[in-house]
């Protein structure tokens, strides 16, 4: 039951957390969800707005003043307002946008401007930059000017007379040197990054390689524009493993959160995978219609139909979950193909020769343990049962180890090669092989 504006003690929740406020918030009915957000000071109210879901930050702008959503999107980070403006209709985003200063009007439009995924879109132009020439005493002097709009203080950026990026120092590092040290004695001219046009998955990669919190941002010519923080690229790695998990587990990627997604909208993004896959399974049923001879002969052989072909794709969905991850985290890329194929090739024959054993073993087992009776042929039965599994396990852990290389290879996201894709696929494939192994084994005998 949704909470009351008078069981709100607005005064104590002004000093939480804006995502603990954003919550409280969240539970309250329409009206005083406006109500209590209204009455939030300034600067607070802007930071608890970033941590609203969309549907309610839509519904929040449509309903507030125009004087109090210019007052909002001043006080907002230009990273954070960018973020929202993209999950906008245009015509919400024309009219705030509208409502901004000049100043701010022109960083929210030059933001807007950069290619949807690109890492400029993260970005903030609030930071600290000097010139090499200046001594420290005025780097500090700026930094206590300037600092306070500032995104974070690790860093102090070096730019040239033309604005170009040539070091960033530590702040740590500045405040040990003595006030009439030069700037430029304290740089090593050796600085990471990111270019306006880099997608954020690249940007994600140099974060985690340089173990960096705050990385500048720079155009094509090397003109420093802005700075991206990691609490910008943690949201990125989780919208991004998201997307994956979804598109892996065999539906298309959703815009919007599970609970905000409509229900229309939901079973569209299952469906379209659910159809393709069920006309690949409709190739099990015909491979199991040519093989209808050999199995009115032998009807012994379909009681293990669904373990040969579970197992295939089992092992196939293993490899493929364990390659696609590799590669997110760039463990694994193109040129890893072979040693992968290699190392997959042993892993499935050893985990086929562990199946197959057990197959073998459990019919053997059954048969004298009088559980059940396969007739005079148990052993033949047992023996096609066990290289069938160690074949169709081989080849499920190769299906889905390559699989998500060939995405790679045709610029494709390797997480569309989904674990029910991979398993229909082996499905398939493995029915074929089991009947072509019984057949070669049992021909003469049962068949």
């Amino acid at each position: 039951m949704a909470a009351t504006i008078e069981e709100l003690n607005l005064k104590d929740l002004s000093n939480s957390h804006p995502g603990d406020i954003a919550d409280v918030i969240s539970g309250l009915n329409e009206k005083e969800r406006i109500l209590a957000f209204l009455l939030l000071p300034g600067e607070l109210k802007a930071e608890v707005f970033t941590y609203f879901n969309y549907t309610k930050q839509e519904d929040l702008l449509k309903k507030l003043g125009s004087v109090d959503t210019a007052e909002m999107l001043e006080n907002m980070a230009p990273d954070d307002r960018t973020e929202i403006f993209e999950n906008f209709p245009d015509l919400l985003i024309k009219e705030s946008i509208n409502l901004l200063s000049p100043e701010e009007k022109s960083i929210a439009l030059n933001l807007l401007g950069y290619p949807e995924k690109s890492i400029a879109r993260l970005m903030t132009p609030y930071y600290i930059q000097a010139k090499k020439g200046w001594t420290v005493r005025q780097a500090l002097d700026h930094i206590k000017k300037y600092g306070k709009k500032a995104e974070t203080l690790n860093h102090l950026y070096v730019v040239d007379k033309n604005n170009h990026l040539v070091d960033d120092i530590r702040i740590g590092r500045l405040l040990m040197a003595e006030e009439e040290d030069k700037v430029e004695s304290l740089m090593d001219y050796q600085f990471v990054s990111l270019t306006t046009t880099m997608s954020r998955d690249e940007a994600i990669e140099l974060f985690d390689k340089y173990d960096r919190a705050v990385m500048p941002v720079v155009s094509e010519s090397g003109v420093l524009v802005g700075i991206v923080t990691f609490d910008d690229i943690i949201d990125e790695i989780e919208k991004r493993d998201t997307e994956d998990i979804q598109k892996f587990g065999g539906l298309e990627a959703l815009e919007l959160s599970y609970t905000d997604t409509p229900l229309l909208t939901l079973v569209r993004k299952r469906a379209s995978v659910l159809i393709i896959l069920f006309m690949g399974e409709m190739l099990t049923a015909s491979a199991m219609g040519y093989f209808e001879e050999e199995l009115a002969q032998a009807v012994v052989l379909a009681l293990f139909i669904p373990l040969i072909i579970s197992s295939g794709g089992n092992s196939g969905s293993q490899a493929a979950t364990l390659i696609v991850r590799a590669m997110a985290i760039s463990e694994l890329g193109l040129r890893d193909w072979w040693y992968v194929m290699r190392k997959e090739v042993l892993s499935g024959l050893l985990l086929g020769i562990i199946l197959g054993g057990f197959g073998f073993l459990r019919i053997m087992v059954w048969q004298q343990a009088g559980f059940y009776d396969y007739g005079e042929y148990a052993s033949l039965i047992g023996a096609t049962v066990g290289l069938s599994l160690i074949g169709i396990v081989l080849w499920g852990t190769l299906t889905g180890s390559m699989i998500p290389f060939l995405l790679r290879r045709l610029g494709m996201d390797p997480a569309t090669s989904s674990a029910p894709f991979v398993a229909t696929l082996v499905d398939v494939t493995g029915l074929i092989m089991y009947f072509t192994i019984a057949a070669s084994i049992l021909s003469g005998t049962l068949l």
